[in-house]
């Protein structure tokens, strides 16, 4: 009997253009937790994909309790018990949560010989499941009313209900709250004691090294090397990740924040229950961070701004002219860009290629005679945001859904850019994004206040805000509870900010 529950040895795939993996290899112990690490576009998900049948190899093998087998599709993959959580999640909406959770394996029942969905079991067995894994959801709920977070809990609870041996989990806590990821935490723990094989693919650091018993790194679709979580160090892995030290985690700031350019006065949502009464100020070259818990109302606050929310009162003015923001076109046309929170539902279209999504927002600007496009000044135009931004891939007709997230990440920073807009809202702009890839973007940042462009930043990450912020505003409850200087903005002071409730 192998000491491995599952091997991948030698696995090769390649795309149009891209050796996805190359000689990669995973072996997974039963009943622990076994991290797979490495850069966007490192091949971490690519090889999943493959383990789940999704992908077909172009070479390798894969060994499932000693024996080989070949996994042509995910149902042949569930039956063997593997179970995937996706990072792009992709619940049936009008369904129930039951009906989500059971889906293509409905417990039926006959009535004059002829088989229906047996919901009464469905959803009694629902009930248990989401018991057992302690989330307190109604079976019958519609899965569309709930929060991304929650959807995201009843794909775990999904993969849990088909009794695997294995359990992927691609980035399970990029969109979950710190409650919900102690919740997830206990999960695993449970099924690690039931001798369950999971892996767990994030770029959060204190996660890996906090519920992990084995580390994987890849780099560049191949593998690089095992080790025991144990003693592991967040220098050493980023070291392993990025083939390079990384001695500053953040650029250094150059910019000089000047005069007013963009004030915000008594900012009331229409919603009762978001934001009210906000007030500030963003400079010239002025990097403002925006920190808070979930349901601080920073999105929704900054959607308002942008056209996307309604609002009842308050004003927004522009280098001292007042605004009138009915729809995102009103701010578009006044220079102001967003950068959306979820880049895969309101960010990219992902069947449309790199230079499509690079040029959808500033087409107007390249029309002869009002009415035909200058596909010349388009290709130019997105060469140069390919060249600046550093955009890996093999071509401009790629599609924009086969890149990495920081690659995609890069590619809506250029789209915007193509307007050159002078204030920037950057909502959660690394989330989903490892290390290098980050600190990229950072300096993509840097460089734009520095050339006197002013950003407003959401950050969930204490880190980020500190480390870019040349001020801080926290919100609570939809509330304004204060500013920091950034040289003066800690954990501390931000939390005290972020839990004032009135």
């Amino acid at each position: 009997m192998s000491e491995y529950r599952l091997e991948m040895r030698n696995v090769v795939k390649t795309f149009p253009g891209v050796k996805a993996l190359d000689g990669a290899q995973l072996r997974l112990r039963p009943g622990t937790v076994h991290a797979l690490m490495g850069e966007n576009g490192a091949g971490k998900s690519t090889l999943m994909k493959c383990m789940f049948g999704i992908y077909k190899m172009d070479a390798g093998e894969i060994y499932y309790e000693g024996e080989k087998v070949t996994i042509t599709d995910p149902l042949m993959a569930l039956h063997k018990g593997i179970a995937m959580v996706h990072q792009e999640l992709q619940p049936i909406p009008a369904r129930s949560v039951a009906e989500n959770i059971f889906l293509g394996r409905y417990p039926l029942k006959r009535v004059l010989g002829i088989p229906f969905v047996d919901h009464e079991k469905m959803n009694e067995d629902t009930a248990a499941l989401l018991k057992k894994v302690r989330m307190n959801f109604d079976p019958k709920q519609k899965v569309g009313t709930l929060s991304v977070s929650q959807m995201q809990s009843v794909e775990i609870a999904k993969a849990v209900s088909a009794n695997c041996k294995v359990l992927i989990l691609d980035e399970p806590t990029s969109s979950l709250t710190q409650n919900e990821v102690e919740a997830l935490f206990r999960i695993v723990e449970d099924l690690k004691a039931e001798g369950v094989s999971i892996v767990y693919i994030s770029h959060k650091m204190d996660e890996i090294l906090r519920i992990s018993d084995e580390v994987t790194i890849m780099r560049d679709g191949q593998y690089i090397g095992t080790w025991d979580a144990e003693g592991l160090t967040t220098d050493f892995i980023i070291t392993k990740m990025v083939g390079r030290e990384l001695t500053n985690l953040f650029p250094p700031r150059e910019n000089t924040p000047g005069e007013v350019v963009f004030e915000v006065q008594d900012f009331t949502s229409i919603n009762p229950k978001s934001f009210r009464n906000v007030n500030f100020q963003l400079r010239k070259g002025e990097i403002l961070g925006v920190g808070g818990l979930v349901g601080a109302q920073r999105t929704e606050l900054m959607e308002g701004l942008f056209g996307t929310r309604s609002h009842t009162s308050g004003t927004i003015k522009y280098k001292g002219e007042t605004l009138d923001i009915k729809r995102p076109k009103d701010a578009i046309d006044r220079g102001i860009a967003m950068l959306t929170e979820d880049r895969r539902a309101t960010g990219i279209m992902g069947v449309l290629s790199i230079a499509d999504n690079i040029s959808i927002a500033s087409l107007r600007k390249y029309l002869d005679f009002g009415f035909y496009l200058n596909s010349k000044k388009v290709e130019e135009l997105v060469q140069d945001n390919v060249r600046k931004m550093a955009i890996k891939t093999p071509s401009s007709k790629t599609q924009i859904q086969s890149l990495s997230g920081g690659n995609q990440q890069k590619v809506l920073i250029g789209r915007w850019l193509a307007n050159n807009p002078d204030v920037l809202i950057l909502d959660e702009p690394t989330r989903g994004i490892d290390v290098g890839a980050k600190y990229e973007i950072y300096c993509i940042i840097a460089e734009l206040a520095k050339q006197g462009k002013s950003i407003i930043m959401i950050s969930s990450e204490m880190s980020e805000l500190i480390g870019m912020s040349d001020r801080v505003m926290v919100m609570c409850d939809g509330r304004v509870t204060g500013f920091i200087d950034g040289s003066e903005a800690n954990q501390e002071n931000i939390m005290a900010l972020a839990t004032r409730f009135e």
